[in-house]
């Protein structure tokens, strides 16, 4: 190798080494471990949007009632009330097994859905009263998602679940919050 190149190397390592040197040196203090990390994520939260007026309140309380009471509905009528409709909890029904399993999911989430639904139209007057009346029939649900799983009286639970929801839909469209099926994700099904 000749001298010069050997010069030209030596320079072009130096410069790399200084650039490298120089970007580490410019940005923030590295964390000293993952506890620090942590703990500088905790200390400064995501701020989430909050209504500040009466009307921004009531807006919003509308938006989640109808986004929960839609998957309540998804869900009770795709895994519940169809299946009931087609015959498929009958005993001898092809996959029977499999769609009592689904049914029963899909009740507990959308109990679960419902009372949702229910504190979210708390927060504006005309929804909670046109919604106050069918608590009973929402809590009557809290037992049915086990009738389903294991096929006693699957037929006249779908069809107490198809009275709720119709009831919710009915009552969310009086108050103003029309109410659209929306069917939930395998996994929003199952993750409740």
């Amino acid at each position: 190798m000749s001298g010069r190149r050997l010069k030209h190397l030596l320079l072009a390592l130096t410069l790399c080494c200084a650039l490298v040197a120089g970007g580490t040196a410019c940005g923030a203090a590295p964390a000293k471990n993952a506890a620090d990390v942590k703990a500088a994520a905790v200390a400064e939260p995501t701020p989430t949007p909050t209504p500040t007026s009466t009307t921004e309140k009531q807006k919003f309380a509308k938006t989640r009632f109808v986004a929960n009471a839609g998957l309540a509905a998804g869900a009770a009528y795709q895994w519940i009330v169809k299946p009931a409709r087609d015959g498929k909890f009958k005993k001898g029904a092809k996959g029977r097994k499999f769609t009592m399993i689904k049914a029963g999911l899909a009740g507990a989430f959308t109990y679960n859905r419902l009372k949702a639904a229910v504190k979210n139209a708390q927060g504006d007057p005309l929804l909670a009263k046109a919604v106050a009346p069918l608590a009973a029939g929402i809590e009557s649900l809290k037992d049915l998602p086990s009738k389903l799983r294991k096929g006693n009286g699957a037929d006249d639970a779908a069809g107490v679940f198809d009275d709720v929801i119709n009831s919710v839909k009915s009552a969310g469209k009086d108050a103003g919050a029309p109410v659209v099926d929306k069917v939930p994700s395998t996994s929003e099904l199952t993750g409740g």
